[in-house]
């Protein structure tokens, strides 16, 4: 087996990258609650028959995927982390259960899916979620 060249290694990481980015996408964003099967799909998903295909198991490629999940996973926390600490609308809490800061007087906030039934002056009712 010949050694990968360096465009295969950046294009194996890049893969890691945008699947571990996406991973932790959709476990942020997931309205269910986490199940057992969720757990063996992602598994499947990270290092299951498709990508050990395209990247066999002790090789550089699969080096290099590894080092582009973990990147693109702690990187899309690291972005999180930095977006809430530069804002002024959210606080620490909104990693932890996705509280944010009240709604100033005469601000709404806009309407969408994600934001549950909002009352006349923009804020969330009672018993709505709190994102």
């Amino acid at each position: 087996m010949e050694p990968a060249t360096t465009i295969q290694l950046l294009g194996a990481g890049a893969f890691g990258f945008l699947v571990g980015w996406f991973v932790y996408y959709l476990n942020r964003h997931r309205s269910a609650d986490v199940r057992f099967a969720d757990l063996v799909s992602l598994i499947g998903a990270i290092g299951g028959g498709a990508v050990l295909a395209l990247f066999p198991a002790g090789t550089d490629l699969f080096g290099a995927y590894g080092i582009g999940l973990f990147a693109g996973f702690f990187g899309y926390l690291l972005v999180l982390v930095l977006l809430v600490w530069r804002s002024e609308n959210f606080t620490i809490d909104y990693l932890i259960d996705g509280r944010r800061r009240e709604v100033a007087p005469g601000q709404r906030l806009p309407d969408g899916p994600d934001r549950g039934a909002m009352g006349a002056d923009g804020a969330p009712e009672r018993g709505g979620p709190r994102r």
